[in-house]
């Protein structure tokens, strides 16, 4: 049984059999037997919706839908029968996930799931958290609560916050950076930085800190991404309500990298560091040692940078920005022999192509990731560069790392071909992982809203069809970590769970968040409602632009703080003057496209 992704090309009602066509231009005969059955894409808590009975109208030419069925090899070629069908709209050129809402309403469910796994319907306390999350939401006897993970959730819940505007979903986001900053952070006053432990074992009432990482690859040494994603939910937190605290320790965490991950003379930052002198140089560090990678120069951007320069508008937040894609652009191509880019490095730049699991392979996500943030960065500091790579990427990358027959992307391939290969070969496995999937969606549609063209849209459509229709979890609820390449769920190991040290919450909602964002003012041109609460002692000048869009592409359209009507705001800057208050105030806001 296998999964073919495409358009009606025809249909025969009479014989009970259609044509489709597949991104690749392959052409299939489907033969519609009589148990098949037939649904129209939903929504996490959305009913199932029978399309059996509207076939006939809704197998029209250019029609986009997936089919599961049977391949029988017959004669010198094979006869393949439909099992199951899932259309993506009711119409040729119409799909469910760009109506207005319906990554809004996903994100919903997904905070009210993580809400309810990791706290029931009690109080918030996050003595409760833990890390590894079971397939249908039950905590487990984990005791290790990682810093990442609650971070990353954080993250989720401020998201939900800013689209929904539901107060349970900041208190969480709230609570969770106050322990995050009770409990994790480790405040280094000799030195004026601040550093995050990989998370705290939990034994009744007692806590032991744990300083370096437990992950094999990072074991014994404190690797940059840790420090970089302990940031991701107090940072978007800091933009809801402007806490200065979480201000200060974005600073001092900044401070640290500045001072010991940062390659001053070489360019890029390092990817980890030993626990005792917080060198990237020591031998104690083994195969880390003097090493620089995507993760330590990339991930500042997306993780928690663009953000804080989203709610401050400070050069030095640009400045580091600009800096990291202006390193990307320079050491990480390698289009002279390699469609994916290069991910590991020495301190020289030159190729670590031996490194542990990695070797010379390439993370189908990783060059997504790029291709994303390089055109958020160009709505703020244009370049010919950021922009060509972008691009490049864009184009290069469907035919090597994604499924051109079934839909969806890859996880990790071979960077190379060996001779009399056509296919550049899988490292593991053919499955395909639910945060590479966000990557794919948010580059094209970004691609599509910025320099257009109608493949980045008909790609952006085409991985946010695969991961809405195979990756939601219908019976349990959120999302999936993995899929097998026919799109069916994986459910073994850990990626059987929902919670885990990869996964709590931040790509799902992250994906969300900014499919709607860049949906609604981009791509369908339709207003978006955020919502902040600012605190007492916050800045008194509230930025709400939503993320990094071209200059001219929207603006600020109505405001409303405490309910009622307000207008001292820039509408062409995104900006909202506040007045002073001696308490939070709830301030809506409305952005429109400009045509």
């Amino acid at each position: 049984m296998d999964t073919i992704a495409g358009y009606v090309t025809s249909y025969d009602e009479d014989r009970g059999v259609f044509e489709m066509s597949t991104r690749a231009g392959d052409t299939y005969t489907v033969h519609i037997t009589k148990d098949c059955s037939a649904e129209l894409l939903r929504n996490l808590d959305e009913p199932y919706v029978d399309a059996c009975s509207h076939l006939p109208q809704m197998l029209t030419a250019g029609t986009h839908l997936f089919v599961y069925g049977v391949f029988y090899p017959e004669g010198d070629g094979y006869t393949f029968e439909a099992k199951r069908m899932v259309f993506l709209g009711r119409q040729p050129g119409d799909y469910n996930f760009e109506k207005h809402g319906w990554w809004i309403n996903q994100l919903d469910s997904l905070a009210g799931f993580y809400r309810k796994a990791q706290f029931g319907a009690g109080p918030v306390d996050y003595r409760q958290y833990r890390t590894n999350i079971r397939l249908g939401g039950e905590r487990t006897d984990s005791h290790v609560q990682e810093t990442d993970t609650i971070s990353r959730m954080v993250y989720g819940m401020a998201s939900a916050y800013m689209l929904t505007g539901r107060d349970e979903y900041l208190e969480i986001a709230e609570k969770g950076t106050q322990y995050l900053r009770d409990h994790m952070r480790f405040v280094d006053s000799d030195n004026d930085i601040v550093y995050w432990y990989h998370g705290i074992k939990v034994e009744g009432d007692y806590e032991t800190k744990l300083f370096t990482s437990e992950f094999d690859d990072d074991y014994d040494a404190i690797p940059m991404y840790e420090q970089i994603y302990a940031l991701a939910g107090p940072t978007q937190t800091f933009r809801i309500t402007g806490d200065r605290r979480i201000s200060s320790d974005i600073d001092h965490t900044m401070r640290l990298f500045e001072n010991h991950f940062r390659d001053v003379e070489g360019g890029g930052y390092f990817s980890h560091i030993d626990p005792v002198l917080l060198s990237p140089d020591h031998e104690s560090l083994k195969f880390n040692r003097a090493r620089k990678n995507w993760n330590s120069v990339g991930d500042h951007a997306p993780a928690y940078l663009i953000n804080a320069y989203l709610a401050t508008g400070e050069e030095k937040y640009r400045e580091m920005l600009e800096r990291t894609f202006d390193t990307i652009v320079k050491y990480f191509p390698d289009y002279e022999n390699s469609p994916f880019v290069n991910e590991r490095f020495f301190t020289d730049w030159s190729h670590d192509l031996e490194h542990t699991w990695q070797g010379n392979r390439a993370v189908v996500g990783h060059n997504l990731k790029i291709a994303w943030n390089l055109m958020r960065m160009n709505s703020v500091t244009p370049k010919d560069d950021y922009k060509a790579l972008a691009e490049k990427i864009g184009a290069i990358m469907p035919p090597v790392g994604s499924d051109q027959q079934r839909g969806g992307w890859y996880d990790v391939v071979e960077r190379f071909k060996q001779p009399g290969q056509e296919w550049h070969r899988f490292a593991w496995h053919d499955r395909k992982a639910w945060w590479q999937q966000e990557q794919a969606i948010l580059a094209y549609l970004i691609l599509a809203g910025t320099v257009g063209g109608d493949a980045n849209l008909e790609e952006a459509r085409q991985a946010a069809a695969f991961y809405n229709t195979f990756f939601l979890d219908h019976d349990e609820g959120a999302v999936y970590f993995n899929v097998l390449a026919s799109g069916m769920p994986y459910l073994l190991g850990t990626e059987r769970l929902k919670g885990s040290h990869s996964m709590s919450m931040y790509h799902s909602a992250e994906l969300c968040f900014l499919a709607t964002v860049y949906t609604s003012l981009l791509i369908t041109k339709q207003p978006l409602d955020l919502y902040f609460k600012p605190r007492p002692d916050a800045s008194r000048l509230l930025r709400v632009a939503p993320d990094m869009l071209p200059p001219g592409s929207f603006r600020l359209e109505k405001v409303e703080i405490d309910g009622k009507p307000y207008e001292v705001f820039d509408a062409q800057n995104a900006t909202v003057e506040l007045p002073a208050s001696t308490e939070s105030l709830s301030v809506k806001v409305q952005l429109v496209p400009v045509s």
